[in-house]
């Protein structure tokens, strides 16, 4: 692994997981190859404003005031055979938008090329049946399920978050050879060992009083009416909640939290969400490939809040028949489920054991060592 290698990340600014899964691969590969120039590039940044809309904002729009929708069209697409007119026009119009993208992979010369969303690899499956590229291109799927838009012919390799999602990739003609059970990468702060003590008294929590981190996602969605019902519900509870970017919700939880002291903590926007996981004895989450990885790999068990239609739906599914993780549909659920953990503390034990043996915090690595050694 002596040579510098350049080594390419595509993503889709369609939701954060997808970038955050190539910006772990990208840190996994300077870890690894600290000579090897990697560069992660946003398929957004290289589309007209049209299509990057329909893409981003509609998507966005779509999950979250029509769940139930978006949950018939994922399925519908799954289902849909490669070769049907309605994915046939998808790939003409992706082809036709994304042209410049081609221009800067070209400029960059890549010796090898990660795609943490089925748009890039799609795009470059064509260009490798053409002849136009040659390098090695591999995939990494990023929730625990497999949607058929992921299963796509000419790719040097995938990397899947379990077991089953490899046997899908099987099922549906991708070679076990070229099938690697890595995990969902993360960052590598989550991968550390943090001291709990020291975690939470570096935001003013009592490490001997039972926490909870609540996590709003970056918009801070819905935060501050679920913070309110369950600090109502369990004054012993110290809850630690992540409004995100929401600069409304944020104000809100903040005059709440006046009113408990020592109880309710809102925050922001902030990087320092492992040592805030390594304070917490249960994370209430959305179940986002990603977000469900980290709690893994922190050996948290999770509570799952709302799980929209389609892949997080399929990822709570995996997470709570492997022990590691509750749901709940709503705001009732979260507050009998907060009661239930309280009242029996051995489940939260049993999901915490769970998540530690569910959790592969060297998923990045592992996945780039494959690549690099791919390349030697």
């Amino acid at each position: 692994m002596a040579r510098s290698y350049r080594i390419l990340f595509l993503s889709v600014s369609a939701g954060a997981g997808h970038m955050r899964a190539a910006e772990a691969l990208k840190e996994a590969t300077l870890l690894l190859a600290p000579e090897a120039e990697a560069q992660h590039l946003d398929v957004m940044d290289y589309v007209p404003s049209t299509f990057r809309k329909i893409y981003t904002d509609y998507y966005i729009k779509l999950v979250t005031k029509h769940p139930a929708l978006w949950g018939m069209l994922y399925q519908a697409s799954s289902e849909a055979a490669p070769d049907a007119v309605s994915q046939k026009l998808r790939r003409a119009v992706e082809r036709l938008s994304t042209r410049p993208l081609r221009s800067a992979i070209d400029e960059f010369a890549p010796d090898a090329i990660v795609c943490t969303h089925f748009l890039p690899a799609e795009l470059l499956m064509r260009e490798i049946g053409k002849g136009r590229i040659s390098v090695p291109v591999f995939v990494q799927i990023t929730d625990f399920d497999l949607h058929r838009m992921w299963v796509i012919p000419r790719m040097a390799g995938f990397f899947a978050g379990n077991e089953e999602v490899a046997f899908r990739l099987t099922a549906h003609g991708i070679e076990a050879g070229q099938i690697h059970v890595t995990g969902i990468p993360i960052m590598p702060a989550f991968a550390q060992e943090h001291d709990r003590t020291a975690c939470a008294a570096a935001f003013g929590l009592d490490p001997m009083r039972r926490t909870y981190l609540l996590m709003g996602g970056g918009a801070g969605l819905g935060v501050g009416p679920v913070a309110k019902r369950l600090t109502a519900a369990d004054p012993e509870l110290q809850l630690v909640v992540l409004a995100g970017k929401n600069q409304k919700a944020l104000a809100e939880l903040q005059a709440l939290a006046a009113s408990r002291p020592g109880r309710l903590f809102p925050l922001g926007f902030t990087n320092e969400v492992p040592r805030l996981m390594a304070a917490a004895d249960l994370v209430i989450t959305k179940p986002g490939g990603l977000s469900t990885s980290e709690c893994l790999a922190m050996g948290v068990p999770m509570l799952l809040s709302s799980p929209i239609p389609g892949q997080e739906e399929r990822n709570a599914d995996y997470l709570m028949e492997n022990g590691a993780a509750m749901k709940a549909i709503d705001e009732i659920g979260l507050e009998y489920h907060v009661a239930l953990l309280k009242a029996e503390p051995q489940r939260l034990e049993a999901m915490r054991r769970q998540a530690r043996a569910l959790g592969r915090p060297q998923a990045g690595q592992d996945a780039m060592r494959i690549v690099l050694e791919a390349l030697a």
